[in-house]
């Protein structure tokens, strides 16, 4: 015969072990990502960043691109739920059981892109993406770019509105609105997509081993100025972008099971 024990006084209740124990909320300055905060921060707390185990970002795709930049160095993971406009990196948002939804969630890492751009004064500016970089005219003339992986010629003279490279994390953003391929967020590779290219008019882009090395130079720079972004990060009058994914930094990215980043990438293939 098998006795069933209920718990009493000498038998305390099995607890289940959280590994996130302090959570850090930030939120977009919109209403609705600002009232959910308060109320999360009323339920479970809120540690200050430094010490906290897990980052709770409330809002869009816009403030995880922030979150994640201004978290890159801290080997923090980070849980996004949506609170914005877009949300492809964010989880669905409830008040509820946030605890288990972190301990349940998956992880899926991502290493940014380091861009250092040298502007027509000669100053490099250095600066890091999780989508992509992008370099586009700034005027009515087509930009006229040289390309170079690894330092060999590929495209001698691209004319083009630009041209971009994109993470696996970034190929269903901007890269994916130019008819760029989607990436598979574990694939070792990056997109380099043209903006409006109209010569070479065939060349639709090139799928590249994420530890190529991409460099842009800009013919014609005074006549046809070009600005580089790297994601939201400007560098105006740019004369050669040097690109590559850093793999010194990653980042954790936290979300519900069955909805990880590696299933919604997939799901974008198929158009739902």
């Amino acid at each position: 015969m098998t006795l069933l024990l209920e718990p009493g006084p000498f038998m305390p209740k099995r607890r289940t072990t959280s590994r996130y124990k302090a959570i850090a909320f930030v939120a977009s300055d919109v209403s609705a990502a600002q009232q959910a905060r308060r109320r999360l921060v009323r339920r479970y707390g809120d540690a200050r960043p430094e010490a906290a185990d897990v980052v709770v970002a409330l809002g869009g795709d816009g403030l995880m691109l922030a979150t994640l930049q201004r978290f890159m160095n801290s080997g923090k993971p980070i849980y996004g739920m949506h609170r914005g406009t877009v949300g492809f990196l964010m989880n669905e948002y409830s008040d509820n059981g946030l605890v288990e939804r972190l301990n349940a969630a998956e992880v899926s890492v991502i290493h940014p892109l380091l861009m250092r751009a040298r502007d027509a004064a000669g100053r490099v500016h250095r600066h890091r993406a999780i989508n992509e970089v992008s370099l586009f005219r700034q005027t009515y003339q087509a930009a006229r770019l040289c390309v170079r992986i690894d330092g060999k010629v590929r495209l001698p003279d691209l004319v083009a509105d630009g041209v971009l490279l994109a993470t696996p994390a970034g190929s269903t953003a901007y890269n994916l609105s130019v008819q760029g391929p989607i990436i598979p967020i574990g694939a070792p590779l990056m997109a380099l997509t043209p903006i409006s290219p109209f010569r070479p008019r065939r060349w639709r882009g090139a799928l590249l081993p994420d530890d190529a090395r991409v460099t842009v130079d800009v013919l014609e720079a005074d006549k046809r100025p070009v600005a580089a972004v790297a994601d939201h990060d400007e560098v105006r009058s740019v004369r050669s972008v040097e690109i590559g994914m850093d793999h010194s930094i990653a980042m954790h990215m936290l979300f519900d099971p069955g909805h990880s980043l590696d299933e919604r990438i997939l799901r974008e293939q198929f158009g739902y």
